[in-house]
């Protein structure tokens, strides 16, 4: 485009005062502050700006602009961080915030926020308290640990051991463990962080005892187990267990400590999901210290437990580090809760939103997705077709990477709007619906869904079929 040309665009183009002046601009005031109103004409003229290079017809009505406008009002006034409708049938879904919490722990949040808390005073003595004592007792209760601590998630937890027990010293790890989970946390990278010398043993599928007995020197502090998370190596395979470990090091008086991952505290194998030992399992086979996190197969907040020996837990509270990645009130006050309907196994697994849906028996879950489909139903218009169709769930959260559970799943189909668009609309709904795309379906897994979200589901549903005209 010639320069005479972008003047003429730049005439074309009203000006912010004028745009602001039209009533049917100034109207908009009402829906946001007069920053929020300018912001958002300033954000449709730069667009028009653009729109106007590429095409000169571009229509520059008070209605049109006002139309422009009221749209960005309505993206600047929506909070960013809102609620999703999980339809993946990925139950700890990382990106969609790991574990949903439980009824309890919601009760439990908005009664701490509402208010003033005990969060570090002593009620009984009347002076100043630890925030750590709110929920180390259950901890060890649960767990049969000596000490706990919580800080903010679980590489703090594993930073914060490291850093106190194996600062300036070796921590001997399997070669076939080193892993690298979301985010591109990896556990060589925080062992350097945290001044612990990192010497590897074994291969990457195979190690043995005498390669841990070999490479223990007056240096090493401490012997690591790590969960391996969100791979699996199958095949030609060797690990040592955390009982053989912890025999390795009683013998020379050096610590074993499990990262453990996801933190299971109830064996899930009667349901048909195996391959993840529990907390207590490792506790009790031995080890010193066993770190884990809580917003995953735990189903609470997002937090780094740490339980173990009371020594080593007694140097991790002494440690600077700590306060740095202390947990706040909110966080503790969900995470209490979380912990307390542990103490009855029949209740956690009934109440934890996370167990509840990963522990679903077959027949219950076919029975809810025929309930949510004759819902969905009659609540959408008849350009919808859904169809039942068998599928698997994942775990998810870096737990059970090889495990597929038998799930059911809605297929949605919409005449003239193929899956991928279909499914690209309902990310931009209120609230938006996260779906799976296979083999050109666009699919739902019940496993996931819960019965109060079926009314947002077709809501979201019709407004895509609108966004879609």
């Amino acid at each position: 485009m010639g320069g005479a040309s972008q003047q003429d665009t730049r005439r074309k183009l009203p000006k912010m005062d004028k745009v602001l002046s039209w009533p049917e601009v100034a109207s908009l005031r009402s829906l946001t502050s007069h920053v929020g109103l300018k912001q958002a004409v300033r954000n449709v003229l730069d667009q028009l700006r653009s729109s106007l290079a590429a095409n000169p017809a571009t229509e520059l009505t008070p209605i049109s602009i006002s139309h422009l406008v009221r749209n960005q009002i309505r993206i600047a006034e929506t909070p960013s961080l809102r609620r999703v409708i999980n339809g993946s049938g990925v139950v700890v879904h990382t990106n969609l915030g790991r574990s949903p919490l439980a009824q309890a722990a919601e009760a439990a949040l908005r009664d701490t926020a509402w208010g003033y808390s005990n969060l570090e005073f002593d009620l009984e003595r009347g002076e100043r308290g630890e925030r750590y004592a709110h929920v180390e007792n259950l901890i060890c209760e649960l767990t049969g640990a000596e000490a706990a601590l919580v800080v903010n998630n679980n590489a703090a937890a594993v930073m914060l051991a490291l850093s106190s027990l194996a600062a300036g010293q070796d921590v001997i790890v399997s070669r076939g463990e080193l892993v690298e989970i979301g985010g591109s946390f990896r556990i060589p990278d925080v062992m350097r962080q945290s001044s612990a010398g990192l010497i590897e043993v074994g291969t990457t599928n195979r190690t043995h005892p005498r390669d841990y007995i070999g490479a223990i020197t007056e240096q090493t502090a401490l012997l690591l187990k790590v969960h391996t998370s969100n791979f699996a190596v199958v095949g030609f395979t060797a690990e040592v267990n955390t009982e053989t470990m912890v025999r390795i090091g009683q013998e020379v008086g050096i610590p074993t400590m499990v990262d453990a991952g996801s933190g299971c505290l109830i064996d899930l194998a009667r349901f048909g999901i195996c391959g993840e030992a529990t907390v207590q399992q490792h506790l009790q086979a031995g080890a010193d210290i066993v770190t884990f996190s809580g917003d995953k197969l735990l189903g609470g907040p997002q937090a780094g437990l740490i339980a173990g020996r009371r020594d080593l837990v007694e140097k991790m509270k002494r440690h600077q580090l700590l306060r740095a990645l202390r947990i706040d009130k909110l966080t503790l006050a969900a995470l209490e809760a979380t912990l307390r309907l542990y103490r009855d196994e029949r209740v956690a697994l009934t109440e934890i939103p996370t167990l509840r849906m990963l522990t679903m028996p077959p027949d219950a879950l076919a029975s809810q997705a025929r309930r949510m489909l004759r819902r969905l139903r009659a609540l959408l218009p008849h350009q919808f077709t859904l169809a039942l169709q068998d599928g698997f769930s994942s775990p998810g959260g870096g737990s059970y990477p090889l495990l597929q559970l038998p799930s059911r799943l809605i297929e949605v189909t919409v005449d003239g709007l193929p899956p991928n668009r279909l499914e690209e609309l309902l990310r931009n709904t209120t609230p938006p619906v996260v779906g799976r795309l296979q083999k050109d379906r666009f699919l739902l897994d019940v496993r996931t869904l819960h019965d109060n979200e079926i009314p947002l589901l077709a809501a979201a549903l019709c407004q895509a079929l609108e966004l879609s005209l």
